[in-house]
Order: structure tokens, then sequence, then C-alpha cells
């Protein structure tokens, strides 16, 4: 979406008119603003050009909030894979809401959107502080997961039942779609519910947010994984350590796992295109010249090399081929050939990575993820998510965050770091 397209305008039920009972804390000011650009260039070209500066509004507590805290009731939903610091954001919402403003009736929907799907017979779970008191040093999500689209009309019946008056809910792309159309449908009926959004996406993808909570944990984990294969690699004559990290359209987690761990010899990302006979030949120098090597990819790399499934798992993402599978046995073909003895271990560390707890960072994060996520829905905010831009929380209309997969930039500076870290061909087509 060009810069020009681009519309920060926060949706809200109403105006603000109850004094929020929060004490001691510092209030935002709604005409406080995290500046979209933090380049002088950029910003100068604004001023020049007699432009407004492009700017999220900040996220924070507010001292007049839309609803009364002693009618209300909240809702939770996570969807979509697990991720480590779910359950740390469950619990910093509830907390908040329960100790910040008072509210007293809060529900967490079982297994994604099924939840508010009345055929799925899931009974919502009470949640009240003594139940979430630990569940942040549990990885997964105490409310279960799931993947695919519900009716919206019906979630927004079970809502209108229940008297829900916020909605949080927590997860990626696919989850934020789901919100979008929910807070259109109660917009259309005419009623107050707000629906706020947080950002939970391993892969690090949501567009104009600096960080989704989980990123940190899993860059952390794969270290262990990465470590593992260059302790192998080196232990063994022309030894290859091949390690799939997460990341189907984003190579986040595969690019600062390589900058964390500069043993890293290649790194495989789905925003650059490699071919097989190019990698194979920098593979073999690098052998010749080290006598070994390390080698991250993420899922979605190389995938043009693979043949086509055409399957779509439930969230109607298309169902990629095995990238790592698939190099293991190429390599070890093309070595085979070649008359070269090698000796490859392949690592998948995925779902021990994904289901492990939040690392501190993390947690931190969470837990002002999941406060600020409180305090937009209690003034009345609605069809935003709770981002991260420029080291400040922010508030982001869903239709922005969902506009486009947020992606690694092949001429920009991360991708160049990666490549002076690792010392690969530039291109290898």
């Amino acid at each position: 979406m060009k810069e020009s397209e681009l519309d920060f305008t926060i949706s809200k039920l109403g105006e603000c008119r109850i004094s929020s009972p929060m004490t001691a804390v510092n209030f935002i000011n709604d005409e406080e603003h995290v500046l979209y650009h933090s380049s002088t260039k950029e910003i100068e070209k604004h001023i020049k050009a007699g432009k407004k500066l492009p700017s999220f509004e900040m996220a924070g507590p507010r001292e007049k909030i839309y609803f009364d805290p002693t009618k209300l009731k909240c809702g939770i939903v996570t969807c979509g894979g697990i991720c480590p610091g779910l359950n740390d954001v469950i619990r910093a919402i509830v907390l908040s809401l329960y100790h910040h403003y008072g509210v007293k009736t809060i529900y967490g929907f079982r297994y994604g959107y099924e939840g508010l799907s009345p055929k799925h017979c899931h009974v919502p779970l009470e949640l009240l502080p003594e139940n979430v008191s630990d569940i942040h040093q549990k990885g997964g999500t105490i409310l279960g997961s799931s993947r695919g689209p519900q009716d919206v009309s019906e979630m927004v019946d079970t809502l209108e039942r229940m008297n829900i008056g916020i909605l949080f809910t927590i997860g990626g792309d696919g989850t934020l779609r789901g919100a979008q159309a929910i807070s259109k449908e109660i917009e259309q009926r005419g009623l107050k519910i707000s629906v706020i959004g947080i950002p939970k996406t391993i892969d690090n993808d949501i567009s104009h947010v600096q960080q989704s909570f989980g990123f940190v944990t899993a860059v952390s984990e794969s270290t262990t994984a990465s470590y593992s294969a260059h302790v192998e690699a080196e232990g063994a004559r022309n030894g290859i350590g091949l390690v799939k990290l997460m990341g189907r359209e984003s190579g986040f987690i595969a690019a600062f796992a390589t900058l964390a761990n500069n043993e890293i010899n290649f790194c495989l990302i789905p925003e650059v295109r490699f071919s097989l006979e190019a990698f194979l030949k920098a593979l073999r120098e690098r052998l010749e010249s080290r006598q070994h090597a390390v080698i991250v990819v993420g899922e979605g790399a190389g995938q043009d090399l693979l043949e086509k499934t055409q399957e779509r798992d439930a969230s109607g993402n298309v169902r990629f081929g095995d990238i790592g599978l698939y190099l293991r046995d190429k390599i070890k073909e093309y070595f085979k050939k070649e008359g070269i003895e090698a000796n490859l271990k392949y690592i998948d560390p995925s779902y021990t990575i994904r289901s492990m707890p939040a690392t501190p960072y993390d947690s931190v994060f969470c837990l002002l993820l999941g406060h600020n996520a409180a305090h937009a829905g209690m003034t009345g905010r609605t069809n935003m998510v709770v981002g991260y831009w420029k080291n400040e929380f922010t508030h982001v209309p869903i239709p922005m965050a969902v506009s486009e997969r947020k992606k690694i930039d092949p001429n920009g500076r991360l991708w160049s770091s990666v490549l002076e870290s690792t010392g690969q061909p530039r291109e290898m087509l």
C-alpha cells in the first residue's frame, strides 16, 4: 500500500464521558502521536510539500473512558497457531481490566472463533485473577486455538446475546481479518461493541507493526538449533548443518537467527529467490575452503523449486512444500553424484520453538501489549490493533495492518547485514 493511501484514523464508538478509575499513571492525550517516519529526509520532504506528517495515535490510558466498568462484560479469543506469550497476553488483559478498571466479568472463548459459534458448543471460560495468576509460566494458550473462518453473523449474535462490550482478538493476519469482518457486522447492526486486536504472529509479518509478540522468543530458541547444527558440522569431514525455521512469506526469524549466531554461512528466505544450481555451487565452494557449512532456511523459501500441492489449510493458506526436506535430499544427492563425501545433519525445531513459554523480554512486551489493549477498549476504540512503532505502543487501524504482509526488503539494511554476516553471494540465481 502506498503511503498516500494509508489512513491512520482510529474508529470510536462514541465520546468518552466517564472518568477513568486509574490513578498514579501518566495519562495519554489523544493528540499525542508517533511519527510514521523517523528519518529527517522523509520528515523534511513532507514539511516542504506542506503535508501533514503521517503518524499513529499513541497507545496508553486516557483520563476519560467510554464504557462503565461496573456494567461491562469482555471477551478474549486466541486464534491460529500457538505462539510464545499467548498466556502472558491473556493474563495481562484480564488483570488490567480487573484491577485497573474494576471490570468483573471476562470470558475466554474456547478454540478460536469456534468459541463464538453456537454450533461448536464450546462453553466460555470465566477468567478471573486467580485462574490466570500463573499461566504466563506456561506455553500455548489456556483458551485453545483453531484456524479457519466462522459465520460472522452467528459470532456477533453470540456477542450481542452475552452482552459483550469489548472483544479482544489475539492472532495474526487471518484473525485480524476476522476481527475486521466482526467490526463491520457490529457497525451495520448499530451495536456498541469494541473489537481490539493484539498482533500474534511468530513470523513478525503484520504490516505497520514493528514487532509482534513471540518473535523474540522464537529467535532466542532458534539459536539452540543453529548452534547444534554448527557443532555437528564442525565435528565431521565436510559437515553440513541444515536448520529449517518458521517463516511462510517473511524471513525475519531466519534473518535474525542468522545475525544472532554468526556461525551461519547461508540464510535462505522467502523474499530472495535462489536457484538450486547456484546454491549448490556456492555450498561446494564453502566446503572446499572451510570443510564445513551451516545453512538456515525459512519454511517459505524456494517454493518455486517445489511441486505445487494446490492444497490449502483451514485458514485458506496454500500448503507449502517442505523446503527443508527438499534441500536435505538435493544436497545429499548432489555430493554423492560428484563423488564428494558430505555429512549432513538436518534439524527442524519449529514446534519446539512455538510451544515455549515467552522469554523475559517477550513477557514484558506481552504485558504492555495487554495493558494497552485494555486501555484502548475501555475508551471505545474499535476495529484496531495495538501496534509497536519506533519503540512506542500505538493504535493501528486493522485495515492498515492487514493491507499486505510485512516482508524483508532484499535491498534494505537488514538483508545487507545478513549478507555481511554469512558471506554468501548476494545473488544465487
